[in-house]
């Protein structure tokens, strides 16, 4: 491909809205416009990325930071869009809001103690309910009500106190939902900020967290306005359809294989997604120069530029350079431009490709070319007419 072709139209700055020094790069290499749209450089290099990560394999051979699943792969980037739960020890990791945990149940062998109404005046949280009472959050019981899309259901769903419910988890067990209306609440036998599980009407669904069941007396709204019910259990006081695991996941929670802390990460999904796979890549392969895309992520493996000369025309042995290393199957950005060679050179290392080769004047009369690998400091001529083979093996 010819580098007018692709109307390549590179930066010198970094844009004023750059997010990540990686998409600044992308940008000022002209594969991404400052809106983020690709360009025909990046179009390309999209398509390419795309027909390569249908090799499974792809991945690991990029040198890509990465961490995931057997269903994702993800590059943890500060300005990702994704959280991700990961374990540092064990390397189990999960979209935030999927990600299990280890759960200490509570209640340990305490005895059963029979149900207790008592007056709580303005309670209707879990932390004015916990500072009344002078109990840790561990021994309540949180109420969320919901409607099901599909159906209509009234959706009641219990949780203890001190954890956060996780809707995405929720959603995987019932379905769509939506928060249920006051109406919905009071039909179902509830009141806000006071609801329980205990003495709900039979149509609706109840789903619990699996701690609960293995949480005793714990403290639950008793359905009606400025009261609760001290020592809910379940399973002698209310029953549920639906035990699942609901509670969402933060930093520093046990993680459910080893026990090690959660670290929580900001990331980017891969899998299936070659913009994110091109910004992954821009990140962790870079220089203050420009792009160094590792062979063969890079749309082209070779950069190949003419360096105009005084006495001898160096664009014909350039162009049948290019159609040398295309026969041999060897992609190439081919930078026919009348432009000075400091410019060509500051293009090529922002566009990053892993090999630069240089025909100039001075070469071509001792029947060499230069060869410049991106990420070497130094560059070195080799014979032209074995260039093809020199090549091929440096790209091996």
């Amino acid at each position: 491909m010819k580098y007018r072709d692709l109307n390549i139209q590179t930066l010198r700055e970094a844009p004023n809205n750059a997010r990540t020094e990686g998409w600044a790069l992308l940008v000022r290499a002209g594969y991404l416009t400052r809106e983020n749209i690709s360009t025909k450089l990046g179009e390309l290099t999209l398509a390419h990325l795309q027909e390569l990560a249908k090799d499974a394999s792809f991945l690991s051979r990029l040198s890509l930071p990465t961490i995931g699943n057997e269903r994702e792969t993800f590059s943890p980037i500060a300005s990702g869009n994704v959280e991700v739960a990961h374990c540092p020890h064990c390397q189990y990791t999960e979209r935030l809001e999927l990600a299990r945990f280890a759960k200490l149940p509570q209640g340990g062998d305490e005895p059963l103690l029979p149900l207790e109404k008592v007056e709580t005046p303005e309670c209707n949280t879990i932390e004015s309910l916990a500072n009344f009472l002078g109990i840790p959050k561990e021994k309540t019981a949180k109420a969320l009500m919901y409607t099901r899309l599909n159906d209509g259901r009234f959706v009641f769903v219990a949780l203890r106190g001190d954890m956060q419910l996780s809707e995405a988890k929720l959603k995987a067990q019932v379905g769509e939902i939506r928060l249920a209306t006051e109406e919905e609440i009071r039909g179902a036998g509830a009141a806000a900020g006071y609801a329980s599980a205990v003495g709900l009407s039979p149509e609706a669904l109840v789903v619990v967290d699996d701690l609960i069941p293995v949480s005793k007396n714990l403290v639950a709204g008793a359905n009606e306005p400025g009261w609760h019910l001290k020592n809910t259990n379940y399973g002698r006081d209310y029953s549920a359809e639906v035990v699942a695991d609901l509670a969402q996941a933060k930093a520093g929670d046990a993680c459910a294989l080893c026990g090690t802390p959660l670290e929580v990460v900001s990331a980017i999904a891969l899998t299936d997604n070659p913009l994110n796979l091109l910004l992954a890549l821009a990140e962790a392969h870079h220089d203050d120069k420009g792009l160094t895309l590792p062979h063969p992520a890079a749309p082209f493996d070779v950069y190949l530029m003419h360096v105009p000369g005084k006495e001898t025309d160096t664009l014909p042995p350039a162009e049948a350079l290019y159609e040398r290393l295309q026969a041999a199957g060897i992609s190439v950005l081919f930078d026919d431009r009348e432009e000075r060679a400091g410019v060509k050179f500051n293009d090529a290392d922002l566009i990053g490709s892993p090999l630069r080769v240089t025909v100039g004047e001075k070469g071509l009369k001792e029947g060499m070319v230069e060869l410049k690998p991106r990420k070497s400091k130094e560059n070195r001529l080799a014979p032209l007419n074995g260039i093809v083979e020199e090549v091929l093996s440096i790209l091996k």
